[in-house]
């Protein structure tokens, strides 16, 4: 495709967010920083079982029984309660990845539309956006929330195209994950792969459209060329 999309959705947590810091969170309750990887994975796993059965449940509710659950045995250095609020009360804290920003700035100054569309709530993406000065770039705060199912699931990229008043095929949806590059790409959506830390594509999944190491590389990419190519006049 070489027409440029009218909207840019983008995923947050991962793609956005920087969720390194919780791995401290969960060393600050006496729990293995490593575990923060497979508490996360879990937490996608069965929200993605949910969806496959046709059902849904909010991110908070799902990462909060499976952190109940992995620290069972963990000696921890508070109430199991409170160590479980104060790792969800984390993703309140998280910082922006270094290249968003100006790769936010370029899009916009594109005349790019710009959205997210998250499996976890409007109030995380809401606050990541408002502390790093961005939140006036974004059209809308999407959730699947308010969608039929989680991301990848069809529904969910239906509903931003339907948010935004647009085809599927005018969005173009940014995230660091494979499963949820393929899912746009079956609901129709072009698709835009950041891959910071050289990552292989899965071979299974619907290659993306774009293959960027950083956003800034797709607003260079989909900005008007300010020099286009000289065309000779047409013959009388």
């Amino acid at each position: 495709m070489t027409s440029t999309p009218s909207a840019i959705v983008f995923d947050v947590n991962e793609t956005l967010s920087d969720m390194t810091p919780l791995s401290a969170r969960f060393a600050e309750i006496g729990a293995p920083a490593s575990l923060a990887r497979v508490w996360f994975a879990t937490l996608l796993r069965d929200g993605f079982a949910l969806a496959a059965a046709g059902g849904t449940a909010k991110f908070s509710l799902i990462g909060s029984e499976i952190l109940r659950g992995v620290l069972r045995d963990v000696a921890l250095t508070r109430s199991l309660d409170d160590a479980v609020r104060h790792v969800m009360d984390g993703f309140e804290t998280l910082s922006l990845h270094p290249d968003i920003a100006d790769g936010i700035r370029g899009l916009k100054q594109a005349g790019l539309r710009l959205v997210t569309l998250s499996n976890g709530s409007a109030q995380v993406a809401e606050s990541l956006l408002t502390r790093a000065g961005l939140r006036g770039e974004f059209e809308a705060v999407l959730t699947v929330e308010d969608a039929p199912a989680w991301k990848p699931v069809r529904s969910a990229y239906s509903y931003a195209a339907d948010a935004c008043g647009v085809q599927p095929s005018d969005l173009l949806l940014v995230a660091v994950h494979p499963w949820d590059i393929h899912g746009a790409a079956q609901a129709g959506l072009r698709t835009a792969w950041l891959n910071r830390t050289d990552e292989i594509y899965p071979s299974y999944f619907t290659a993306p459209e774009h293959t960027i190491t950083a956003l800034t590389e797709l607003a260079l990419r989909l900005a008007p060329d300010p020099h286009p190519a000289s065309r000779p006049a047409p013959r009388p």
